[in-house]
């Protein structure tokens, strides 16, 4: 069962959070289960979350939310699209959903949002699961391919087919192919008059990238005080290096890694994903 609940972000940004329950429990007893909140990465949607927020909820209160942009929320034309208003938002989820104190598990971007608002509200959150996210800056070539990438989309697709082709076979900024990247960006198209558009708008995407791509953000993730695990996939942008440098830089961080796995890990290899957060999220989630 999965039920949409709106939240009122930054600015009065409505926001689209989907809670996930197990069927045979009733939903007051989610209410009072452990709260557990899911950001999804920058261009992703709430439902990319489906799978873990179903295993999940046999046991807690998954929530996955639709951040400013994506999905359904709200996509204000003149933003912000910014890291204080990303980080409110989510603040605003846990608060208006109370999830805290709340577990956040952040893909990507969502990553970088969840230690950011752990690293400003401690009382709020309880542990943090970070997934495939540098602290490191990227710098301004980074964003410029990002451009040029953004502009050698063909778009509009005709057949969702030919999205998932696209991406997951053709994409010439892809080493090589992907099935389950083509399924990912299948997700986040909507069929217009003249075929199938991203739900999203690439300029609102790049203004978001371009408040933490520029960046470095290694003193607000040593400001984490709660257990954290750091996941890459072994394909993945996150390099080994550097997320056992997060881990060393974290107070109270830990490491995993998914073999078989790029950047869209949970994506990639849901198992694996599930086998290297699971015993963690055991650990510090009340049963």
């Amino acid at each position: 069962m999965v039920r949409r609940i709106d939240v009122t972000g930054a600015e009065g940004v409505r926001l689209a959070a989907w809670e996930f329950a197990d069927p045979p429990k009733g939903r007051g007893e989610h209410e009072h289960a452990p709260g557990v909140l899911l950001l999804h990465g920058l261009m992703g949607r709430a439902s990319h979350w489906a799978p873990t927020a179903r295993w999940l909820a046999e046991r807690h209160r998954a929530v996955a939310l639709d951040q400013r942009g994506h999905g359904r929320s709200d996509k204000p034309a003149e933003g912000p699209y910014t890291r204080e208003a990303y980080i409110a938002d989510a603040e605003a989820a846990v608060e208006q959903l109370g999830l805290a104190p709340v577990t956040l598990v952040g893909h990507a971007m969502g990553a970088l949002t969840a230690w950011q608002l752990a690293a400003r509200r401690p009382d709020l959150v309880r542990a943090l699961v970070i997934c495939d996210m540098r602290a490191s800056a990227l710098g301004t070539a980074s964003q410029r391919d990002w451009e040029e990438w953004f502009r050698s989309w063909p778009v509009p697709f005709a057949t969702l087919a030919d999205v998932r082709k696209w991406f997951g076979e053709d994409d010439p900024w892809v080493e090589r192919p992907n099935p389950a990247r083509g399924e990912f960006f299948a997700e986040v198209m909507a069929e217009g008059p003249d075929g199938w558009r991203p739900v999203f708008s690439p300029r609102q995407m790049l203004d978001a990238r371009a408040s933490w791509a520029l960046h470095a953000h290694w003193d607000e993730l040593a400001q984490v005080r709660c257990p954290t695990l750091v996941v890459r996939g072994l394909d993945g942008r996150l390099g080994r290096a550097e997320a056992q440098e997060m881990v060393r830089v974290l107070p109270r961080g830990e490491y995993g890694e998914v073999a078989e796995a790029g950047h869209l890990v949970h994506y990639d290899h849901p198992d694996g994903w599930r086998g290297a957060i699971e015993p963690f999220l055991d650990n510090v989630l009340p049963a």
